[in-house]
């Protein structure tokens, strides 16, 4: 199906003759109207000396379809969306597809031009469908957003294990002023119960992430920020050393011995996902909070891609988000400074990420400048050109409707190969009977 601004004479004539401007046809082949000019024709050029229909209500009824051609198309205002990937289509019969409603889009604004950009000579193409037309799933770039996901936290680890053994001495350095962990008392097993919210969350988004239909564009992009902000709290972690937050804390440097033997604690670490419910005590990681990072990257990635009717959801969500972050608080790990920073980065990377995925800048504007900026964005997100929509399915039974149909291909070539052989073999024998 054609875009309205590369029809040609052709196909605006099959436009007007499909839309019973039979009439008129005649006329604007004879001015040569293509699909861009039969945008910018107004009622008063259907009425001047050119065009000249003298029928009144022949120019109403074709001046309402033109308007209605432009808002399919978005050429009117940068705000009008269509369902289908492709707008101003022409049929044979005069019917017109409505955009479906997207009751279960939760999404960013993602058109941030003005009405008048579109109107000017220069920007004529009018901004597609707001949601992606092309949604496959990419096993390839989600592979390689996982790889780099477990790569950098392999990295924290290591990190990690030697930013302890530079932790200050807490007798020469005693923890800094907090204006909130000096007003809060110590809960001891707050750590605890917030690991536990985490536990949560994970659940919650992995179910998510199940029964979605573009379940893989949702996994390399979790693992894609994922992995860049924990690589950003590495570079933070060496460069600056603070002292512990809480005298309850033990953090004396660990003598962990050769090469291998820091390698190994840093294995440990990875494996047990920094959480001290699986024996992990680190202390020097405190510019800024990972528990943090996680909690809150997995609440936005909750409510951003479930449906706005799920309020219920996206309340217990937040709830435990927040509440998550206050047991890090009350039970004396991190500074609030830590805390703070690292829901400020992790929200505002995940809007800014969605927002120039949503936006579509890699098709509409300058793409070899997203590539030197934004390499690991372009690779990742270069062939989705819209909102991701909110669809779902079971993947169970989608598996099980899989191996249903394997059995029954296998099946027929089986039947396919055996039954002819059989009977081949059967009007042998009967032959052979016949001769007998």
């Amino acid at each position: 199906m054609s875009h309205a601004l590369e029809w040609t004479c052709d196909d605006v004539q099959r436009w007007l003759v499909g839309h019973g401007h039979i009439t008129s046809a005649p006329i604007f082949l004879e001015h040569r109207i293509d699909g861009r000019a039969l945008l910018m024709v107004t009622e008063s050029d259907l009425k001047g000396p050119y065009l000249a229909i003298q029928v009144l209500g022949d120019i109403k009824r074709l001046t309402a379809d033109i308007e209605q051609l432009k808002r399919e198309c978005g050429y009117m205002s940068v705000y009008s969306s269509c369902r289908q990937s492709r707008c101003g289509c022409f049929n044979a019969q005069r019917t017109t597809q409505p955009p479906r409603a997207s009751s279960v889009l939760n999404n960013f604004s993602s058109d941030t031009s003005t009405e008048s950009q579109w109107s000017t000579g220069n920007h004529l193409h009018p901004p597609r469908n707001r949601f992606a037309s092309n949604l496959k799933p990419s096993y390839l770039k989600t592979a390689v957003s996982l790889v780099y996901m477990l790569t950098v936290t392999l990295l924290t680890s290591v990190v990690m294990v030697v930013v302890h053994d530079r932790v200050p001495d807490m007798k020469k350095y005693p923890p800094l002023p907090d204006l909130i962990l000096d007003n809060l008392p110590l809960i001891p097993w707050a750590f605890f119960i917030c690991e536990i919210t985490g536990v949560l969350l994970f659940a919650i988004w992995i179910s998510v992430l199940l029964v979605h239909r573009h379940r893989f564009i949702l996994l390399r992009r979790f693992c894609a920020l994922s992995g860049s902000i924990f690589l950003l709290r590495c570079i933070t972690m060496l460069i600056t050393s603070l002292s512990v937050p809480g005298v309850h804390l033990d953090c004396a440097p660990r003598p962990y011995g050769d090469f291998w033997a820091k390698l190994s604690q840093a294995y440990h670490i990875w494996t047990g996902m920094g959480l001290s419910t699986n024996g992990v005590r680190t202390c020097g990681d405190y510019m800024f909070s990972g528990h943090t990072v996680a909690l809150t990257l997995m609440n936005f990635f909750i409510t951003e891609y479930t449906p706005r009717r799920f309020f219920h959801l996206h309340t217990v969500s937040w709830l435990l988000n927040i509440f998550g972050v206050f047991l890090i608080l009350a039970g004396h790990e991190h500074y609030s400074i830590d805390v703070f920073i690292a829901f400020y980065l992790t929200s505002r990377l995940f809007l800014y990420y969605h927002t120039l995925a949503n936006s579509r800048t890699l098709k509409q504007g300058d793409h070899k400048r997203a590539k030197i900026w934004f390499p690991l964005f372009y690779f990742f997100e270069s062939n989705i050109d819209g909102i991701v929509p909110n669809e779902y399915e079971f993947i169970i039974q989608k598996i099980h409707i899989v191996w249903a149909l394997g059995y029954l291909k296998n099946g027929i070539e089986y039947f396919g190969k055996v039954i002819p052989g059989k009977y081949k073999l059967f009007a042998l024998n009967v032959h052979k009977r016949k001769k007998e």
